[in-house]
């Protein structure tokens, strides 16, 4: 004899978009308030822009007087200035030399982070175009017009900074790091004192010591071009703060790592080479992705010492007496161009993790 049975709810579902909903913006309270909050900003502010930026929005007027006539965004501006605050002062003829070269460090860049270039061929593809941008950037052969670097500006300055500013810090930083940890008392004292020493100051001073002060402790008749001044700071602040996230790194090493490497016989430099550091960098991929976009957008501050990067040529952008007041226009293009650099440094990092992932899930 069978008895009835009182009829089970169906299951929740565990996917799709109204599972991610449930469980990422309505699974408390507080959850349901915050996303309600944040609906209601999102519908408060996003009209206003979207009528600012693209219905009332000007592209194509002459003058500024045309621009404020529409009472929206005066996107013609841009179109007016945009090789200034891409190029800064880099002549006006001449600036599809820095053009090119911008698109080979993008390139080098985007190839550094593809697998397939992890052998040899990467540094052969990093001195050929190191020497590529060289040769455009400054001239004086093969029929093209000498340039100062005083007059190099813009989007390219920017990325030749933030570029020689992380490639050259992270090999400092490790070694930084890794003395820091030597057991050999006078390496471990210079790195921390020179760590500590960097990390307590802010690269505000550091560029202005490079600018101002160091010039002074320079023989008679011997002296370093501004640029270089404000790379090699940046180089060392930058090298600073990456030796304490490797540092962090290795401390997250087990010890049975660094016994396992000691009973093959490895030594100290095949030890950290092939086993210790690869670990403790596939464990810093985060940070250090946070530290080199952190890297890419202080090179702005590069302006206080006169040196005419994004930020600077957009300044001088906006001192023209025709256009001025579109310093919302500008900024937003600039913030554009640095979240993009950002956005895919991040989305870069978060796939290198996932790349790198040995871990076994449980």
């Amino acid at each position: 004899m069978t008895t009835a049975t009182e009829s089970l709810p169906p299951p929740t579902a565990t996917s799709g978009p109204i599972a991610w909903m449930r469980e990422r913006l309505f699974s408390s309270p507080l959850n349901i308030i915050l996303t309600v909050l944040a609906v209601w900003l999102v519908l408060m502010s996003l009209p206003p822009f979207i009528e600012w930026a693209l219905i009332k929005a000007n592209f194509t007027a002459n003058t500024s007087q045309e621009c404020r006539a529409g009472g929206g965004a005066c996107w013609a501006f841009i179109g007016q200035k945009y090789r200034l605050m891409l190029f800064g002062l880099y002549p006006y003829d001449e600036q599809w030399r820095p053009l090119i070269a911008a698109i080979i460090m993008i390139g080098m860049i985007i190839a550094s982070g593809m697998q397939r270039f992890w052998n040899m061929s990467l540094p052969i593809i990093w001195v050929g175009g190191l020497i590529a941008v060289a040769v455009l950037m400054w001239g004086g052969i093969f029929g093209l017009r000498y340039v100062e670097d005083t007059q190099w500006g813009g989007l390219p300055l920017t990325l030749i900074l933030s570029t020689f500013g992380i490639a050259l810090a992270f090999p400092f930083g490790v070694l930084l790091a890794l003395g820091r940890r030597s057991r050999m008392p006078a390496i471990k004292t210079l790195c921390v004192l020179y760590i500590e020493l960097i990390r307590g100051v802010p690269l505000i001073s550091m560029l202005f010591m490079s600018s101002v002060m160091l010039p002074l402790f320079l023989p008679e008749g011997f002296s370093i071009d501004k640029l270089l001044r404000a790379q090699i700071a940046i180089i060392m602040f930058a090298a600073a703060y990456l030796a304490e996230v490797v540092r962090g790194g290795l401390q997250a090493i087990p010890k049975g790592q660094y016994e396992g490497a000691d009973s093959l016989g490895l030594s100290y430099a095949q030890k950290m080479g092939f086993v210790v550091l690869p670990q403790a960098l596939k464990i810093v991929i985060p940070p250090l992705c946070s530290l080199f976009i952190a890297v890419f957008k202080d090179t702005s501050l590069v302006v206080i010492i006169g040196i005419y990067d994004l930020m600077q040529s957009t300044k001088v952008a906006l001192t023209d007496s025709a256009w001025r007041g579109f310093s919302i226009e500008a900024y937003v293009f600039v913030s554009a161009i640095y979240f993009i650099f950002c956005y895919g440094m991040s989305k870069y990092s978060q796939n290198l993790e996932v790349r790198l992932a040995t871990g076994h899930k449980r």
